[in-house]
């Protein structure tokens, strides 16, 4: 039996730190905190005691939503 490989142009997952995603988004860290709490933004991923990431995946989806959203 044979195990399929990865496809070699397949990326991993980046994982983007708080200064990315609020130049991506527009938000400064206060307004994505709020919108996380309030369940309308993705959560971070927790890296470490002090170190948060969010995937790029979440946050293009949530560009796409809101794109969408605005009738565009």
């Amino acid at each position: 039996m044979t195990q399929a490989s990865p496809s070699k142009t397949a990326q991993p997952e980046r994982l983007l730190r708080l200064p990315d995603v609020e130049a991506l988004v527009g938000l400064r860290k206060s307004s994505i905190y709020d919108a996380v709490k309030r369940g309308e933004f993705p959560a971070p991923v927790k890296l470490s005691r002090r170190a948060v990431c969010w995937p790029a995946s979440a946050i293009d989806a949530w560009i796409t939503e809101r794109i969408t959203a605005a009738g565009r």
